[in-house]
């Protein structure tokens, strides 16, 4: 495993119940990794469309990733129940890096933790564009 050092469920603002699934796991018998940045996008993406901040559909705006990391500490497996938590790290004119931490159901330290980077654009022209302001509202309430 990594020499990194795990941050406490404490340090997240924001946690989410994560469901699990058979697909996950892997030949190993542990939630393939690759699994684990689908479980980031979710966090993120939930957050922000119950924010009401995120129109996957008509929205002006929409954060392409351009940046990932993972450092994983224990496995987890099929049917574990997981717990994704969400900070934000940093807030630009128009990125936004997010720490995000998998935990099992109720345990303080994390199983893997990670960081996203969006860099939100204009949907038609792909050109970075300032962050909406009811976005930027939510996300400093990650902070």
């Amino acid at each position: 495993m990594t020499g990194a050092e795990k941050t406490s469920r404490t340090a997240y603002r924001n946690v989410r119940p994560l469901q699990t699934r058979w697909a996950d796991n892997d030949i190993y018998g542990h939630i393939n990794n690759v699994a684990y940045y689908g479980f980031f996008d979710t966090i993120v993406n939930e957050y922000l469309i119950s924010a009401g901040t995120l129109d996957i559909h008509d929205g002006a705006v929409i954060g392409l990733v351009v940046e990932t990391h993972c450092n994983y500490f224990t496995p987890a497996a099929f049917p574990d129940e997981l717990e994704g938590a969400l900070r934000v790290a940093h807030i630009g004119n128009s990125s936004v890096r997010y720490e995000i931490g998998i935990f099992k159901q109720g345990e303080e330290a994390p199983l893997a933790e990670g960081h996203f980077v969006h860099v939100y654009v204009d949907r038609a022209s792909r050109k970075p564009a300032p962050l909406p302001d009811a976005l930027r509202a939510a996300l400093l309430c990650l902070t």
